[in-house]
């Protein structure tokens, strides 16, 4: 990720104190960059969903690399939450190509690929089990002079 320059746009901690998530973005390619950290659960993920959404309304941005590689857990509880209620918000904000990097945790890695099945009738999403691979494929996406669709760069 040395190619891409981020900023910090804060963390988000448990009620303990334990992080949740880092956000993090690069205005110059309009992508919000989400580190999970530790074991989640259905609360902590749609705690820190919501701070996504919220981050997402301002910002706005096309592209979104969500990277659980740092984190552990079954979240399936929160599933229906995302996809029925975070989803459309962060999608009516803009949002239009998610890169998904895995967990290496095996049992959060088949949760992901729960959601990955059930979201990707939204929004083009893939899933990596690494960040340069993700942060490469999504990047092939542009904005087309008509920004209510993105597609992928022929070249």
């Amino acid at each position: 990720m040395d190619s891409l320059p981020l900023e910090s746009l804060g963390t988000l901690t448990d009620t303990h104190g334990n992080l949740i998530i880092e956000l993090l973005h690069s205005p110059a390619h309009r992508l919000l960059y989400i580190r999970w950290f530790g074991n989640l659960t259905g609360r902590e993920i749609s705690y820190a969903s919501q701070e996504v959404a919220r981050v997402q309304a301002e910002l706005h941005y096309p592209l979104l690399l969500n990277d659980k590689s740092n984190a552990t857990g079954d979240w399936s509880e929160a599933m229906d939450w995302v996809e029925y209620e975070v989803l459309p918000q962060v999608l009516n904000s803009g949002l239009r190509a998610i890169a998904y990097v895995f967990s290496p945790d095996m049992h959060n890695q088949l949760i992901s690929l729960r959601f990955f099945e059930r979201i990707k009738q939204y929004i083009p999403i893939q899933m990596f089990y690494d960040l340069p691979s993700a942060w490469q494929w999504l990047r092939r996406y542009h904005l087309p002079p008509n920004p209510a669709a993105l597609e992928p760069d022929p070249a």
